[in-house]
């Protein structure tokens, strides 16, 4: 028996979402070794010069000062903490940076 012109195009259909179904998850395992492979070389690096961040522990806020160009860095939600600090509590987080 030969197929119809619409099981033809069924079946074609089948197969195009199964071959697409096959490179999405595909590309969803590169973008995954992709972005494991970026924070790898990344992670706790300074995002102006690429050197090793210092974390620091301040009253419960984790901040980043650079080990090279002495930049400080905020991860999310801590610009919020520090912005609510007290200018008393402001003044000495900032000299615990001070050379």
């Amino acid at each position: 028996m030969i197929p119809s012109e619409n099981e033809e195009e069924y079946f074609a259909r089948l197969e195009y979402e199964k071959q697409q179904k096959i490179e999405r998850e595909k590309h969803e395992k590169l973008k995954t070794a992709e972005l494991t492979k970026l924070k790898e070389l990344h992670f706790m690096r300074c995002p102006k010069c690429g050197m090793e961040l210092i974390e620091i522990d301040y009253k419960g806020t984790k901040i980043d000062k650079c080990s090279e160009c002495e930049g400080v860095w905020l991860d999310a939600g801590e610009m919020e903490a520090v912005a609510r600090m007290e200018k008393s509590g402001l003044d000495k987080l900032f000299s615990v940076f001070k050379k």
